[in-house]
């Protein structure tokens, strides 16, 4: 199944997607756009041109486990993305560390600073991928 990783930010969303064997997460881009409701429909757009039949959006938790501010903005970013995608599934996946494991990657690699920027919020959605494809794997699902 082809899945669609999205890490939504106030101004950059990263996207990831996965083969259909379920196997490979790569980035697919990023997003930049500051407005939820175009950002929302943007999204809607890309899953419908890539056929992804379900959508992880990345729920960013406090650290303690607990629900703050961001993760709220981001089940109403799912629960408004899902209004436009259906019947194609999204679902909310635990996010803490994927942007600061990115940056970590993009660190130890030879991408330029310059370059970094523009390509950190799509290497957090494929780790948010990767680690949702693991646990489907571990899971048998």
């Amino acid at each position: 199944m082809i899945i669609l990783a999205v890490d939504p930010g106030d101004a950059h969303t990263g996207l990831a997607l996965c083969d259909k064997g379920e196997m490979l997460a790569f980035p697919a881009g990023t997003v930049h756009e500051t407005n939820r409701e175009r950002l929302i429909k943007r999204v809607a757009e890309i899953a419908a041109e890539k056929k992804a039949e379900l959508i992880l959006i990345g729920y960013p938790k406090n650290r303690n486990g607990t629900i703050g501010e961001r993760a709220v903005m981001s089940e109403r970013f799912a629960k408004a993305l899902g209004e436009l995608v259906a019947p194609a599934k999204v679902i909310l996946w635990d996010e803490r560390g994927t942007t600061i494991a990115a940056h970590v990657a993009l660190n130890q690699g030879t991408t330029r600073p310059g370059k970094k920027r523009q390509v950190v919020d799509a290497v957090a959605a494929t780790i948010l991928l990767e680690g949702y494809l693991d646990y489907r794997r571990i899971k048998n699902i």
